[in-house]
């Protein structure tokens, strides 16, 4: 059974939608986190309604810290609670997009998604295995999960850019090229990245204006 997850959003400057941008953050974070970033992206996407849903797990001890699935060297878990956290969020991610669209009346080439480190990590898996491709993702200091498998279950391929700071001791830089290539060796064509130089696990505003731009050409209408 899937669960609601609950969103946060900002609405198109405009006062019209005419495409959605979805944030998913990272571990231990709430959708509060990233929803800030639609002050500065909604600027120069007026028609853009962003919205920042918390992942379905609230982490026990953090109160507002959520997570998208256990991870075992962080906080114990096994790597077969790993598992079925991640399946049962794949379920409640699709499920929530499913919604969304239909909510607001868009379509899939309409929506992009925004990844923060293990929101990266959820984008980067869900979006390929979906019905339909949507107008691309971009994953921030994140890594491709069972990149293994990417080449047999991928049904859709959609631009992706990739960004990652050169300092990260959280989610390791090489990460980037890594994902990279199993993207590419999966037949995505458009596979874009950036190095954010001097910057450990977060985005800074290079990263944010090579988002924006990529952003800008994906949503276009």
């Amino acid at each position: 059974m899937t669960r609601v997850l609950q969103a946060g959003r900002v609405e198109p400057k405009s006062g019209e939608t005419r495409s959605v941008v979805v944030f998913l953050h990272g571990y231990g974070a709430n959708g509060a986190d990233l929803l800030g970033l639609a002050d500065p992206l909604g600027d120069h996407l007026p028609d853009t309604l962003f919205v920042a849903p918390d992942a379905p797990e609230e982490l026990p001890g953090m109160p507002g810290g959520f997570q998208w699935f256990p991870i075992p060297w962080l906080d114990g878990s096994s790597e077969e609670e790993a598992e079925r956290g991640m399946a049962a969020a794949i379920d409640d991610l699709n499920a929530f997009l499913d919604a969304l669209m239909v909510d607001e009346d868009l379509l899939p080439e309409q929506v992009a998604l925004i990844g923060f480190s293990q929101g990266s990590m959820m984008s980067l898996h869900v979006a390929p295995r979906r019905e339909d491709a949507i107008a691309g993702v971009v994953a921030f200091s994140g890594r491709l999960l069972t990149p293994e498998t990417l080449a047999d279950e991928v049904k859709v391929r959609f631009p992706v850019l990739l960004v990652h700071g050169d300092m990260d001791d959280v989610v390791p830089p090489q990460s980037l090229p890594a994902a990279a290539e199993a993207l590419q060796q999966a037949g995505f064509e458009e596979v874009y990245a950036h190095v954010m130089k001097g910057t450990a696990h977060g985005i800074a505003p290079d990263g944010l204006s090579v988002a924006l731009a990529f952003l800008r050409d994906k949503l276009s209408f």
